[in-house]
């Protein structure tokens, strides 16, 4: 007697629109096919930091490290309203900063940081927040990931690709990179992405790593990329 044919789960509904394509890992139509995807799954995606000036951003971004954007956008309306300008941030006291932007973590040296972005911005740019990477990066608390998000959000400048823990973690699982360092991933995606998908790539990986793509169990079965992805923790194959 023939074997009985193992019942099958039901497929659950969704919306696929990516298909798989060559196996290499950095093939450009297997890239071309993740842009693709999250342009579909994320068409607004914006920076989720709260604020109404590059300064404002910039002090946001500081203390977005080991943070949640959610905590940060709680912290600074009263922190800007206080000190709603580099001069101003630059002449508060450390122990009233500090007190203000506690809850984020590690506050002493963000509070350090941005009173020490506020001087530097006041004694060397007149004020304002420069436009170009190389003086961004010399003022405190801006690296890499800081300079990439004000100069992309608020000047429309595609330097590098900015690369939090939600970048980091999903382009290893999409296997855009590989690397084991933020720095080294920017890389990594600056030399496989279009250079005018640099800024916007960002922002919908973040969206997409805070819906779908969770660090310890990714709803494989909502997301539209899960024909591209092999990564070994997927919770659900096509």
């Amino acid at each position: 007697m023939a074997a009985a044919k193992p019942k099958t789960k039901p497929v659950p509904e969704r919306k696929t629109t990516a298909k798989p394509a060559a196996r290499g890992a950095l093939a450009k139509e297997r890239v071309d096919a993740i842009l693709k995807g999250l342009d579909e799954a994320y068409p607004n995606a914006v920076c989720a930091l709260k604020h109404r000036s590059p300064w404002e951003l910039l002090v946001a971004t500081i203390l977005s490290a080991q943070c949640t954007d959610v905590r940060v956008n709680m912290v600074t309306p009263e922190l800007f309203r206080r000190f709603p300008t580099p001069a101003a941030m630059a002449k508060a006291g450390l122990p009233e900063l500090e007190e203000l932007i506690r809850t984020t973590g590690f506050f002493r040296n963000k509070a350090k940081s941005i009173q020490g972005a506020a001087k530097k911005i006041i004694a060397e740019f007149g004020g304002e927040v420069p436009e170009t990477l190389a003086e961004l990066i010399t003022i405190p608390g801006a690296a890499r990931k800081t300079t990439n998000v004000v100069l992309g959000v608020c000047f429309g400048k595609a330097e590098g690709v900015v690369v939090d823990t939600h970048v980091f973690r999903i382009s290893r699982r999409l296997e855009l990179a590989k690397s084991e360092t933020a720095e080294k991933v920017e890389q990594e995606l600056m030399q496989v992405l279009p250079r005018d998908r640099w800024i916007s790539f960002s922002h919908q990986i973040i969206q997409h790593g805070r819906q779908v793509c969770d660090a310890r169990k990714p709803k494989c079965d909502r997301c539209n990329l899960e024909p591209l992805c092999r990564s070994k923790d997927k919770t659900w194959r096509s």
